[in-house]
C-alpha cells in the first residue's frame, strides 16, 4: 500500500464550472492537492504524462478525445488510478461499464447542477472516499485486473423450479468486472437461485443487470417486488433498495435505513436468505471498502451455510473480504 504526504489529483472536464467546483470540493482536505486541469482527452492523457497524479478524475463525455479513449491510452502508456465522472442516463451507465472494464477503479455521478447544499456534501464525502481508494489501491493492482476472455452463453432455459440453495454474492468498489466474471462462467443448469448485491445507483443496477444478462447462461433481471424466485435465475438488488426474500420464496424490496451507509446493502440480504434457507445458504464477498458483509455471512456461516471471501491478492480493495475474515465467517 502506497503512503501519502498528499494526494496529487488531476482534474479532466470539459466544463470549467465542474472543474472549479472539483477543485474547490477537494481543496477541503488537507491531503488532497489539485495539481492540474484538462478540459478534453487529449489534454488529459498529456497531463498524465507530463504531471504524473496519483488519481486522475475523468469525464467520459468530452470533446476531441473522449474519455474512454483517454482512459484506454493512459492505461496503456501511463497506468494511473482513474474515477470517472457519469450523469444519470443509461447510455452514460452503459459507457461507465466500459470504462470500469477499460482499467476506471470507480465512479461517481457528475456533479454538476445538483441544487441543495447536502447533495454537495454527499457528493464531496464520496469523491473524497474514493480519491483517497484509488490513491492507495495504485496502478499496478489496476493494470493486474484482466481477467476478461470471450464467452459465449448459450441459450436461456425458462425454470420454475424453487431454488434449493441460495447463493448472495456482494461487492462494492472494483465488484462490477469481478461479478461480471463469476456470473458469465456459471453453468446453464445451475441448481441454485443467486442473488447479487452491487453498490450502484438506481439505473445502473437495471444497466449492470442486462450486461450480466446479455455475458451469461443465467437468466438475470433486476428483482422486482412481489417476484417469486425460481432456480437457475440471478436477481441484482436494484439501486436504493434493500433486497429480502421471505418463506414463500418472494422477493421483498424496502427503503429501509441504509447499513454501512449504503443501501442495497449486502448484509440485508444474507440475513434474510440465512433466515430463510438456513444451511443451504451461500454468502460470496468481494472486493470493497468497509464492513459490508461481515454481520451477514456470520449469519451465514451460524446457520450452518457456506461463506467465500475474496483473497487481498485479487481483490482491488481488500475491505469488505478481510471483514469477514476477521468475524471468523
Amino acid at each position: 500500500m502506497k503512503h501519502f504526504n498528499s494526494i496529487r489529483v488531476a482534474v479532466a472536464d470539459d466544463s470549467l464550472f465542474v472543474r472549479r467546483m472539483l477543485r474547490e470540493l477537494l481543496s477541503s482536505e488537507t491531503d488532497i492537492n489539485v495539481i492540474g486541469e484538462a478540459k478534453d482527452g487529449e489534454e488529459a492523457v498529456k497531463l498524465v504524462k507530463n504531471l504524473k497524479p496519483d488519481v486522475l478524475l475523468l469525464d467520459i463525455i468530452m470533446p476531441n478525445k473522449d474519455g474512454l479513449s483517454a482512459l484506454e491510452e493512459i492505461m496503456q502508456e501511463n497506468p494511473t488510478p482513474v474515477v470517472v465522472f457519469s450523469a444519470l442516463t443509461k447510455k452514460d451507465a452503459n459507457t461507465t461499464f466500459e470504462a470500469l472494464e477499460k482499467g476506471a477503479i470507480d465512479f461517481i455521478l457528475k456533479p454538476g447542477g445538483l441544487p441543495v447544499p447536502t447533495s454537495l456534501e454527499e457528493v464531496r464525502r464520496e469523491l473524497i472516499t474514493k480519491v483517497r481508494i484509488a490513491a492507495y489501491t495504485g496502478p499496478v493492482r489496476l493494470i493486474t485486473k484482466r481477467l476478461k476472455e470471450e464467452v459465449f452463453p448459450v441459450k436461456k432455459k425458462s425454470y420454475v423450479k424453487e431454488p434449493s440453495i441460495v447463493v448472495v454474492i456482494g461487492a462494492s468498489t472494483g465488484g462490477p468486472s469481478i461479478v461480471e466474471y463469476i456470473v458469465s462462467r456459471l453453468p446453464q443448469d445451475l441448481p441454485a437461485t443467486v442473488f447479487v448485491v452491487q453498490h450502484m445507483p438506481a439505473l445502473f443496477t437495471k444497466v449492470f443487470a442486462d450486461r450480466l444478462d446479455k455475458n451469461s447462461s443465467l437468466r438475470v433481471k433486476e428483482a422486482e417486488d412481489g417476484e417469486k424466485i425460481v432456480e437457475g435465475c440471478c436477481y441484482v438488488a436494484p439501486g436504493d433498495y434493500h433486497m429480502i426474500v421471505d418463506r414463500k420464496n418472494v422477493i421483498h424490496l424496502d427503503k429501509g435505513p441504509k447499513v454501512h451507509g449504503v443501501r442495497p446493502s449486502v448484509d440485508v440480504t444474507m440475513k434474510s436468505v440465512a433466515e430463510v434457507f438456513g444451511s443451504r445458504s451461500v454468502g460470496v464477498v468481494l472486493t470493497g471498502m468497509g464492513w459490508g458483509g461481515a454481520e451477514g455471512a456470520y449469519a451465514i456461516r451460524k446457520v450452518g451455510g457456506f461463506v467465500i471471501a475474496q483473497d487481498k491478492k485479487t481483490s482491488i480493495v481488500y475491505g469488505m473480504p478481510k471483514a469477514v475474515v476477521d468475524v471468523g465467517a
